[in-house]
């Protein structure tokens, strides 16, 4: 029989005996443990590592509206759309691929009005009066623009940068260059995401370390209020039996490696264990929304059922950040509007209008501010061209995403997409260029931020993305 993997049984000690041997050496002892955790933290997956140069922010909460909100109906005002409304969109004007021809109609103006706010004068829909209030604190881009007029590959583009192979994504990719501030609970989550598009791969890792992909909470359709971290419970009477199991584990795996060498994937998915077991201790508190003050629960919004949903995921998103996740995306679907855009928008933009001004007030009055990067938007825009009575179609030509926090320029609208708003033409931005320079904010160089895998180097922006020099602060 192989003994090979069987551990000695410890020797019984009685505490007078432990006392004696021991002697003066519990200081020792504890020196000991001391410096073995912090040997553990330096070289554990999601230990806090320095990034390229400077940081300007330490951590990134991206607001993420799965389907493509209207850049036309909230933040890119088109007097000359509203002008030729119910004309035909002229031919020089016309895209090569459009994902629906047979529904492409004439031009078509907002149904909703637009007016300047803030001393930057910042143009903003009637959609969203609360962030109006909030326009100065604003770095609109209304020159986005990405490679796929699908959903999904366009999802997956936002998301990982390419939208045809499976690549880490963006959260993945910051972590795995700057780790978490908090050993206790992922540096990666995502909000009750939307798994239809894309699925799994937009929070995944690929062919990065496990340890690096997003751990979602909750899905589409699911109330936030019951998005939770799974299986996490109180842990009475089962730690010392779990504890005892993942030593086991690891000693099991320390002889593997001696006698066969490293197993990365083995490191990885042991380093899970070990994060699991201490998430069973933070994961409870920082979930619990009970000890926050009403003030701040009429803040987000908590209070209207309207309002609530969204603004749980911002008020989470907030105790996740201060608490040392390093990236935390929030998601609401439903902007997919071929129809009811008035209706839909409406009720969209309602439901995330006050959680979002919350956010960002609350992120000032708890000096967050000034080292997180809000980021707002989704996969792309919509056409200015109307789809049958009340719709738009897809547009990945020209679209807008905003971003709020440190290291951007406060009240600057950035580019510009053309008379009718199809195409981004002045300043333009392409997601890689966004990514680029998200990853710059947070002190990391997209070039050299790179993973060796199957023969070559990979990064988020792959071969591509110059640095929007323009909106750093």
């Amino acid at each position: 029989m192989d003994h090979s993997f069987q551990l000695p049984l410890p020797t019984r000690l009685s505490r007078r005996q432990m006392v004696s041997r021991m002697g003066a050496g519990f200081g020792s002892l504890a020196l000991s443990a001391l410096l073995a955790d912090q040997a553990a933290a330096a070289t554990a997956p999601l230990a806090p590592r320095q990034p390229h140069f400077s940081p300007r922010i330490k951590r990134v909460i991206m607001l993420f509206m799965f389907g493509g909100p209207s850049h036309l109906d909230t933040f890119d005002y088109k007097p000359l759309l509203a002008r030729d409304s119910g004309k035909p969109l002229p031919a020089e004007s016309r895209p090569r691929v459009v994902s629906f021809p047979n529904r492409m109609g004439n031009l078509v103006g907002s149904p909703f009005e637009f007016s300047q706010h803030g001393e930057s004068g910042l143009w903003v829909s009637s959609l969203f009066p609360e962030l109006a209030r909030r326009a100065d604190d604003l770095c609109v881009i209304n020159s986005m623009y990405c490679s796929n007029s699908r959903h999904g590959g366009a999802v997956l583009e936002w998301h990982t940068g390419t939208d045809t192979f499976v690549r880490p994504s963006m959260g993945a990719w910051v972590t795995y260059g700057l780790g978490s501030e908090n050993q206790n609970f992922p540096g990666y989550v995502t909000i009750c995401q939307d798994l239809a598009q894309g699925g799994a791969n937009n929070f995944g890792s690929a062919f990065l370390p496990a340890a690096y992909q997003g751990t979602p909470l909750g899905y589409s359709g699911l109330r936030p209020q019951e998005a939770r971290v799974p299986f996490i419970g109180d842990g009475s009477g089962k730690r010392d039996l779990q504890r005892m199991e993942i030593d086991l584990i690891s000693q099991m795996q320390q002889r593997q490696a001696q006698t066969h060498g490293a197993d990365n994937e083995l490191e990885a998915r042991i380093a899970s264990f070990e994060l699991a077991f201490r998430l069973q201790t933070e994961a409870p508190e920082m979930q619990d929304l009970s000890g926050e003050s009403k003030a701040t629960r009429e803040l987000y919004g908590l209070n209207d059922p309207t309002t609530a949903d969204f603004g749980t995921q911002c008020l989470m998103a907030r105790r996740f950040s201060e608490r040392g996740v390093r990236f935390v995306q929030c998601n609401l679907s439903g902007w997919d509007a071929h129809s009811r855009l008035k209706e839909d928008h409406s009720r969209l933009a309602h439901s995330i209008d006050k959680p979002i001004a919350g956010l960002l007030t609350d992120l000032k009055q708890r000096g967050l501010w000034d080292d997180t990067l809000v980021i707002w938007g989704g996969e792309f825009g919509r056409t200015p061209t109307c789809e049958g009575n009340d719709g738009r179609d897809h547009n990945p030509h020209g679209y807008t995403m905003w971003l709020a926090g440190g290291g951007v320029k406060s009240g600057l609208t950035w580019g510009k997409t053309d008379d009718y708003g199809y195409f981004a033409v002045e300043d333009k931005v392409h997601v890689h260029d966004l990514h680029a320079t998200v990853l710059h904010l947070l002190g990391l160089d997209h070039k050299r931020l790179t993973y060796r895998y199957a023969g070559r180097d990979f990064r988020l922006t792959d071969v591509h993305g110059e640095l929007v020099d323009g909106i750093l602060a």
